[in-house]
């Protein structure tokens, strides 16, 4: 019987033994949690941020790509600029392409009315210069010298005074492109460019026939009215031409370079430009 005592007493240390593990056990769960956790948290610190998203680049539009794609497709004489640029812009170029349908068809109706009077019915041109003087300047001093007999105020005649420098201008320009003429009739009488020279044959030829089928007026008139349809046709059909036009010009080429080997390229030519060093 005194050996229970002992055994319960030796049984004790176990049960604390037990306690202390327990205790120890939930001190290292939490400590590994909080460890844990701080190795996320450091983690989340190492980590490197995700790199800030790129700014948006500037991508061409739909229009501009189709421009740039267009722009590269074969144009007629080479043209890189719009059929409206290529005109000269402004309201001449509005005018040819009938921007405003009322002007332009004013400005046709106008010439050919022109081209009736003196074609058709004959009128000369020093004539109807002289007859429309003769009818303004006798309506405006009737109605100068009656304005007081009528009670009425006097015709209001502006005061018409060309710029000075709108003339200089003008004479300039016109002085630019003959001195360009005369240095490009000069090249091809010196038979330095065969090319040009056969362009420049066959351009007189076609107005030689065009002179004989027509007078100048006539041939004006015709200009004017080509002028203010062709332009419109094209800009609506300017696909459809370039691509027959590409074709006509490649077959042009071929032809022109077997005309250059068995003719041209045993023509003697002129001397050479002198090379400025």
């Amino acid at each position: 019987m005194a050996e229970q005592p002992h055994a319960e007493g030796g049984a004790s240390p176990p049960k604390s033994e037990t306690l202390m593990e327990k205790l120890a056990d939930k001190l290292h769960v939490g400590g590994g949690d909080s460890s844990s956790s701080s190795d996320s948290d450091n983690d989340e610190r190492k980590r490197p941020s995700a790199p800030p998203a790129p700014a948006d680049e500037v991508k061409p539009s739909f229009s501009e790509a189709a421009a740039e794609a267009k722009a590269k497709v074969f144009r007629l004489f080479g043209r890189e600029q719009p059929i409206h640029k290529a005109l000269g812009g402004g309201k001449p170029a509005d005018v040819f392409l009938w921007r405003n349908r009322n002007i332009s068809a004013g400005v046709l109706g106008g010439a050919t009315a022109i081209w009736i009077l003196f074609e058709l019915l004959g009128y000369h041109l020093l004539t109807f210069v002289c007859h429309g003087l003769i009818f303004s300047l006798g309506v405006l001093f009737l109605w100068s010298n009656a304005s007081s007999f009528i009670n009425k105020s006097p015709p209001r005649i502006p005061e018409v005074i060309i710029p000075e420098d709108v003339i200089v201008n003008i004479a300039l320009s016109t002085r630019y492109e003959i001195n360009r003429a005369f240095a490009n009739l000069r090249q091809i009488a010196l038979g330095r460019d065969i090319k040009k020279f056969l362009m420049m044959i066959a351009g007189l030829w076609l107005l030689s026939v065009l002179g004989s089928c027509c007078n100048f007026l006539t041939l004006v008139y015709i200009v004017f009215v080509v002028l203010h349809t062709v332009p419109i046709l094209y800009e609506k059909y300017e696909d459809q031409i370039d691509s027959y036009g590409e074709k006509g010009w490649v077959e042009i080429k071929k032809q022109y370079a077997v005309f250059d080997a068995k003719v041209l390229s045993k023509v003697p030519r002129g001397p050479a430009k002198d090379k400025k060093h």
